[in-house]
């Protein structure tokens, strides 16, 4: 009974062979790492362990292992920063979601959470299919619920067979009650995380509004500049400009660590939130995004290499060669894929 309340109270030590201790209590993670016995001592937030200056990513799944990774942000240390970029080479996957039941109805939508139609299902299957071969570690989706169908739906697809898994961390009982205890599961599983950073800009009071009725009612020019327009929002809702400043900065601070980490990543978001990050990704100035036109279901790849991204469009089918020629790295996964499963 004692052990198992010392268990409770402050958290599990696990031993990786050759690689060290590792403790993990609450938010508090420690690594002992056998030569020199160095200890690295860390407090977690939202997936990001901090110790004086430095930033390291806790415990999670990724494509091979589960495994305690390097620092990812060492402001204290540029070398290794600088190291991890130039060594690193990530895919970055974008994908709108399918068709919606109210896109189907030409209804403003927005942030209010609708499910997909027959139509999107069927798109986020294809797209599912596009990538099939491309490596995934993680997924990030907005809150809303047609996003996290298409990703979950395009997974299905994959090659690797790695099953999706929602992380929530709403509350203390959230995350212990989801807590996975199979190290063999783990590593075949893919973390998904949803944030309302990526959701659908808000459109405020054309909500459930039809758009061509909408058009009649308020005039064609003025529905097309709430539309279209980069900084000028409709009533009460939110201007692109106002989508790009979250979903950016979410961006930033969450998935471009990973990215720089090594981890591939797959966002499953919206037609306004992937135009704001595309935005940052290509440079594109404000009146060059707002002529972006994203199709439902497509998706679209990045390579992160040398701390750039490089855009190469969307991969057609799992046997288009082209996609995996980009980088030898998609070519070698792609090969072992095969190797794996013939």
């Amino acid at each position: 009974m004692a052990n198992a309340m010392l268990h409770q109270t402050v958290g599990t030590l696990q031993l990786h062979g050759s690689s060290g201790i590792h403790f993990q209590g609450g938010n508090n993670s420690v690594r002992l790492v056998p030569k020199g016995f160095k200890v690295e001592v860390g407090f977690c937030k939202r997936g990001i362990c901090s110790s004086g200056e430095k930033k390291f990513s806790i415990i999670q799944a990724s494509a091979s292992q589960t495994s305690v990774f390097d620092p990812v942000l060492s402001p204290s240390n540029n070398g290794t920063h600088e190291s991890l970029k130039k060594s690193n080479e990530a895919a970055l996957i974008l994908i709108r979601h399918g068709e919606s039941l109210w896109n189907e109805k030409n209804l403003f939508t927005g942030c209010v959470d609708v499910p997909l139609t027959k139509k999107g299902v069927e798109e986020a299957i294809e797209a599912g299919k596009r990538i099939s071969n491309i490596p995934v570690d993680m997924i990030f989706t907005s809150a809303l619920i047609r996003a996290q169908m298409t990703a979950m739906l395009a997974m299905t697809q994959h090659r690797r067979k790695k099953v999706p898994i929602i992380m929530h961390n709403e509350n203390e009982q959230a995350r212990v009650w989801s807590q996975i205890h199979s190290e063999d599961t783990i590593k075949q599983s893919i973390p998904v995380i949803a944030a309302w950073q990526l959701n659908e800009r808000m459109y405020g009071e054309l909500q459930g509004l039809n758009k061509q009725e909408t058009a009649d009612r308020f005039g064609k020019e003025k529905v097309h500049e709430w539309r279209r327009s980069y900084d000028i929002p409709p009533p009460n809702g939110e201007s692109l400009e106002m989508c790009a400043e979250r979903a950016v900065a979410y961006f930033k601070d969450e998935i471009e660590p990973q990215l720089l980490s090594g981890k591939n990543v797959m966002i499953a978001a919206h037609g306004n939130s992937l135009r704001s990050i595309i935005m940052y990704l290509d440079k594109l100035t404000s009146q060059e995004v707002i002529s972006l036109e994203l199709s439902t279901g497509i998706p679209m790849l990045y390579i992160f290499k040398e701390g750039k991204f490089i855009r190469r469009g969307s991969p057609i089918a799992p046997t288009e060669a082209g996609v995996y020629a980009y980088t030898r790295k998609l070519a070698q996964y792609r090969q072992k894929l095969d190797e794996m499963l013939h």
